[in-house]
């Protein structure tokens, strides 16, 4: 079972990549270049808004750091790579690259959207790891709307088939990290990814041995978050209002109890 992998240059996706290569999955490796993970504050936001701002992504840093480790891409030297830049993603050069892997499963996680005659060269089993609950947490940074929402609860990633349209094709898997006390935002948003590191190589062993995989259609358009929904001052919320301890409010059931109806593949 060989895989072709697209992915981000984050700490966590290479993280999954390396899931993958441990489990001896990867064959092919994409990395798109992605901004830096500590973006400069936008001019002009007052002291509270620059001040959660520098904290909230100094804080995924360090939490993508201490979970994740140091992961050079020197570390995939024996897989076949491709660096791109998000405006090389859907170019022939990518399209001819992926052919000449011929994968059996091609899997995208912290890319940009891919067109429709990228998938088109793509095999039947060709899935998105996307960073939120489909279809409730469908689109941009869909890790922070739930705990803005206080539904901590709700903060996992979904396995589902590749379409043409942003995290609305069939299902395979919710992966959803354990909450614990203490824990902050990217902690949880660290250990799902973690989670969905250790569940998609046991979804490609139940693959590799001909077991049938959910291929649930989605039910509900959900929300589409775009990038432009998101604002500093949402982060007065988490940091002011709770100092980011919106978990422990949720273990301590002063948060709604309500449960996502999950789709497993295991």
């Amino acid at each position: 079972m060989e895989v072709v992998f697209l992915t981000g240059s984050h700490p966590r996706h290479l993280h999954v990549a390396k899931c993958l290569l441990e489990a001896g999955f990867l064959k092919g490796l994409l990395i798109e270049k992605r901004p830096n993970l500590i973006p400069n504050p936008p001019a002009g936001l007052n002291e509270i808004d620059r001040n959660n701002f520098i904290r909230h992504f100094a804080d995924r840093a360090e939490a993508e750091a201490g979970t994740f480790g140091e992961i050079s891409e020197d570390f995939f030297e024996k897989v076949n790579k491709i660096n791109v830049t998000k405006e090389e993603l859907n170019s022939n050069r990518v399209k001819e690259w992926v052919k000449a892997q011929t994968p059996d499963v091609v899997i995208s996680y912290g890319v940009h959207m891919l067109s429709d005659e990228l998938l088109d060269e793509f095999p039947e089993y060709s899935w998105n790891i996307h960073g939120g609950l489909s279809p409730w947490y469908r689109g941009c940074i869909t890790l922070f709307w739930p705990f803005y929402f206080l539904q901590p609860n709700w903060a996992g990633m979904t396995i589902h088939y590749l379409t043409s349209k942003l995290d609305a094709g069939h299902i395979i898997h919710h992966s959803v990290p354990e909450l614990k006390y203490g824990d902050g935002i990217h902690d949880v948003a660290t250990r799902a990814v973690v989670q969905v590191g250790e569940d998609i190589v046991k979804i490609l062993k139940k693959l590799e041995l001909g077991v049938e995989l959910p291929k649930e259609r989605q039910k509900s358009s959900g929300k589409l978050f775009l990038a432009r929904d998101w604002k500093p001052q949402h982060l007065r919320l988490i940091y002011n209002t709770f100092d980011n301890d919106i978990v422990d409010q949720y273990l301590d059931g002063n948060l709604s109890k309500l449960e996502p109806q999950l789709i497993r593949a295991f």
